[in-house]
């Protein structure tokens, strides 16, 4: 199993995260700018310092990253023996994307932050793979990607706390998998086969589920008045309060289960 890194920055625009402060930013810059200007009389340098934070604001809602070399870069890991993989992702405001790999000999490959790589460590034929923002560098903001092997079983943890999470888990194997967000969205796309629940949980956002036709998917949900559940009625039964099972599934006696929850927001099943 060998690690790779691609050497040309990644393209990727920045995370919706990254809007916020990026915004913020300018803001507080062009505020303290109007204030400096109407306590003096006359020009003094030392005022204009708040362009630079209107600088780096635009810098990163433009670019993504403050400064130059920063950007995401691709990276690839082979997949030798491995028999399964657990996937840890702790990305704080950074958005993250997830799909299946079509080309074969990788087990992961995608787009992480620059002068980084995955940890990686390995226990027979399992191997378990984390990508954390605190171990990145600060001012790199740009998206993570990842593209996961169709061929074993994945453990898929991951959470955000200002990013949004969109999970193209088509066509992949899932052992389970526990996926959080605090002020952001999930969309996930159903894998093809899961041999534990998948838990869905976001603070303040929506969560779309996408159901590919043939798939038994049941997903449970519990409807509040911050949290609601639209359901495609053409697509899900609901035979009881809080249900929702896919119509049309190819094997429903080893369905897909799913629970969703969420504080303030909206549920989406497509």
């Amino acid at each position: 199993m060998q690690a790779q890194s691609g050497g040309k920055p990644a393209s990727g625009k920045p995370a919706r995260g990254v809007w916020v402060w990026s915004l913020a930013l300018i803001a507080v810059g062009v505020a303290l700018l109007l204030n400096n200007f109407r306590l003096l009389s006359g020009f003094n340098v030392t005022a204009l310092w708040p362009l630079l934070l209107v600088i780096g604001g635009a810098a990163i809602l433009l670019r993504g990253d403050l400064l130059a070399g920063v950007e995401g870069r691709t990276f690839g890991i082979t997949r030798g023996s491995v028999g399964s993989a657990t996937l840890e992702v702790s990305a704080a405001e950074i958005d993250v994307q997830m799909r299946a790999l079509q080309r074969e000999g990788r087990l992961i490959a995608g787009q992480y932050a620059a002068n980084s790589r995955p940890a990686l460590s390995v226990q027979g034929t399992h191997t378990y793979l984390k990508m954390d923002r605190a171990a990145t560098p600060w001012l790199s903001f740009a998206n993570w990607e990842m593209g996961l092997a169709l061929d074993l079983p994945w453990q898929i943890l991951v959470s955000t706390s200002l990013g949004q999470v969109n999970l193209d888990l088509n066509g992949l194997i899932i052992q389970n998998a526990l996926i959080a967000t605090g002020l952001g969205d999930i969309r996930l796309t159903c894998p093809k086969e899961a041999f534990e629940p998948l838990y869905l949980r976001s603070a303040a956002g929506s969560i779309t589920v996408i159901t590919p036709p043939g798939l038994p998917v049941r997903i449970n949900a519990t409807e509040t008045t911050f949290f609601r559940i639209h359901a495609d009625a053409d697509r899900y039964d609901q035979p009881e309060e809080g249900l929702y099972v896919a119509k049309g599934a190819n094997n429903p006696t080893q369905p897909i289960e799913i629970y969703l929850s969420g504080t303030f927001g909206d549920a989406y099943l497509a």
